[in-house]
């Protein structure tokens, strides 16, 4: 009986020390290594941290300057630093969540500019291999919102900053929008006419001679227009589109596999 007091006796003592060892590691907080930096020293960590590669803690090191610098330059700096880390490791979510904010709380920063090219390069990112998995997908559903949001911030870039260093770049990448939805747009008339959807073709070919007069495309949208009113019957329009064409393409390859205009006949 004294051996089952006893044993039960210590088995209390320990389940209370283990509570208590346990209450104890709760209560505790990290120790924050950076509590005695400087907000300079704090920021030459992370700029070299991510140096290194090392974008993670990085990306930490520069949320809490931004915490700590809040309102002033460097912390600005920061939130822009930490945007860009993102963009680099794919997490345009949180890229653009971070722009975002900078450019509603900092119309006035000297860094407004880099801002508005970071926010549209981000988006740019998806323009890239923009045919890339075009054959698994119906073109009727595939959403170019991210580029026609990168040309905008392309373009507050270029109208309020027309001097500044990113500038030229960001003309660059907005012809290159341009270019790119054209095409697509095209495409996608192409596709619909293959299938026999000869309204949503010339349709969607009229939008992109509309929208995009000064792209390439244009010339196979025209095309695309004659070839579609024609199986429609509406000689008409084919014929003023077939005009169009050869006015501003004379030496179109699509000219001589036109249906001859009504006039000519």
């Amino acid at each position: 009986m004294d051996v089952i007091r006893l044993v039960g006796r210590w088995s209390g003592l320990a389940s209370a020390a283990v509570l208590a060892a346990l209450l104890s590691a709760c209560g505790s907080t990290p120790k924050d290594e950076t509590a005695g930096m400087t907000v300079e020293k704090l920021y030459a960590e992370a700029k070299s941290e991510a140096d290194a590669g090392s974008y993670e803690r990085a990306m930490k090191l520069y949320e809490r300057l931004e915490g700590r610098a809040a309102g002033t330059p460097l912390g600005q700096q920061a939130q822009l630093e930490r945007a860009y880390l993102n963009y680099k490791t794919g997490e345009k979510a949180t890229a653009l969540s971070i722009l975002e904010r900078f450019i509603k709380l900092h119309p006035t920063s000297p860094a407004f500019d880099y801002a508005l090219y970071l926010q549209g390069l981000t988006n740019f990112n998806d323009n890239l291999g923009i045919f890339s998995s075009i054959a698994r997908q119906d073109l009727s559903e595939r959403d170019q919102q991210a580029s026609k949001d990168s040309y905008q911030s392309f373009k507050q870039l270029v109208d309020q900053f027309p001097q500044s260093k990113y500038t030229p770049d960001a003309l660059a990448r907005m012809r290159y929008i341009v270019n790119s939805l054209a095409a697509y747009e095209v495409h996608v008339a192409r596709y619909y006419y293959r299938r026999g959807a000869y309204v949503a073709a010339a349709n969607r070919a009229q939008q992109t001679v509309q929208e995009f007069q000064q792209a390439p495309a244009t010339e196979e949208a025209l095309h695309l227009m004659v070839m579609s009113y024609d199986k429609l019957g509406l000689v008409q329009l084919r014929d003023d589109a077939g005009r169009v064409l050869r006015q501003n393409f004379p030496n179109s390859q699509f000219i001589a596999s036109e249906p001859a205009p009504a006039t000519a006949q």
